[in-house]
């Protein structure tokens, strides 16, 4: 046999294990680092003799599933819809993947013109509640504009809420974005997101685990979520209630050594409480891109200094500034007085108070000095600031 059957052999396999095993199935993992895919596709078919780590019971339903599976049909049906199967070894496979070690996919289902490999390599993962707040939706969108706009690639679930946010947030940017679905990539779930998803695939990519036509259970979700985590740099989820499918996706961000970051809302909201808790865990607070980038992306690319407005008051020297704050709010004071607050001499509390007089900050009356109405708007600016 030569290398390119055997590379068909393979394929073939490949494509038919992912009709009969689920996602994220160890056993099976071990099954395909062991013996190979042709012999486990082999063994399934023939139904014997039973692959060590399940019972009899689960040997016999994996069979089952093996005598209905037609991995022609479903290559078939795959390039009909335009949509490829990349498995471990191809050149579009991006080996973070390699990470998930026996829960790796089997293969991926891609739909989209780009190569899946190199978008990963500077993707993020933006992912949160369904059932999301504006607040929500709006952090979502905009954090997703602001990586897009710097040439990052956004992950997200295709789902309601934070995930289409994310999605619709980095397409109205120009950028790139890939959904990761529970279900066939030809079948755009949920009904809802059929636009919006067939957008992604048209401007990006729709990647999934299970062949064309499969439908999403609850524990498909689940399972999905480790793909989203290991596929790029870092997790960041915007909204999260206590029990929220994004905390497993940030959860097994951690496992894998990606990053994982939170964006913070109101104390007293349930859907950021989950959020929250990561915080405590040890995620990284996030406001916005920058501070994403500054985090997953290469060195010096720093998020800018966050600071309040530069007010007048703060260009004074220390001696200066010591001499207005020892001023009262009303009326005046003499030197001494002015001198004994600010912990200076007389004369050099005279000399600042000229000094802060020609600055128009203060102002003389009789023996005494005063603050002018300029010094009282900066002293509460400087309040509110605070």
């Amino acid at each position: 046999m030569n290398t390119t059957q055997a590379s068909d052999r393979e394929l073939l396999a490949r494509v038919f294990l992912s009709r009969v095993l689920e996602p994220g199935d160890e056993a099976g993992g071990r099954w395909l680092r062991e013996f190979g895919a042709v012999e486990v596709a082999r063994r399934l078919r023939d139904g014997a003799p039973r692959l060590a780590g399940v019972s009899d019971k689960r040997w016999a339903g994996l069979c089952a599933q093996a005598a209905r599976a037609e991995p022609e049909r479903d290559l078939a049906a795959a390039r009909e819809a335009g949509v490829r199967f990349v498995r471990p070894g191809d050149t579009e496979w991006p080996a973070q993947l390699d990470d998930l070690g026996d829960a790796r996919p089997t293969g991926l289902w891609v739909r989209g013109r780009p190569s899946l490999r190199i978008w990963a390599l500077r993707s993020v993962a933006v992912v949160g509640a369904r059932a999301c707040t504006q607040y929500g939706a709006h952090m979502a969108a905009a954090l997703a504009a602001g990586l897009a706009e710097r040439g990052w690639v956004v992950v997200s679930g295709g789902a309601y809420g934070v995930d289409g946010a994310a999605h619709r947030g980095a397409l109205s940017a120009g950028g790139a974005t890939v959904a990761v679905l529970a279900c066939g990539v030809d079948r755009p779930y949920p009904r809802g997101h059929t636009e919006l998803i067939t957008r992604i695939a048209q401007q990006g990519l729709v990647v999934g685990e299970l062949p064309p036509g499969a439908h999403p259970t609850p524990s498909r979700f689940i399972v999905r979520n480790r793909v989203i985590a290991a596929l790029t740099r870092g997790t960041v989820v915007v909204e999260a209630a206590h029990r929220s499918g994004s905390l497993i996706t940030a959860r097994a961000a951690q496992r894998l050594g990606r990053h994982t970051m939170g964006v913070p809302g109101p104390a007293t909201s349930a859907l950021s409480a989950g959020v929250h808790e990561l915080l405590r865990g040890g995620s990284v607070l996030v406001s916005d891109a920058a501070e994403v980038v500054e985090l997953v992306g290469d060195m010096g690319e720093l998020a800018p200094d966050r600071r309040g407005p530069v007010l007048p008051r703060d260009l004074l020297e220390p001696d200066a500034r010591q001499v207005l704050a020892a001023l009262p709010a009303r009326g005046g004071a003499t030197p001494h007085e002015i001198a004994r607050g600010a912990q200076t001499t007389a004369d050099d509390a005279i000399a600042k108070l000229y000094e802060l007089r020609s600055l128009g900050y203060v102002e003389r009356h009789g023996e005494g000095w005063k603050l002018t109405r300029q010094a009282l708007i900066s002293a509460r600016e400087g309040r509110e600031r605070c």
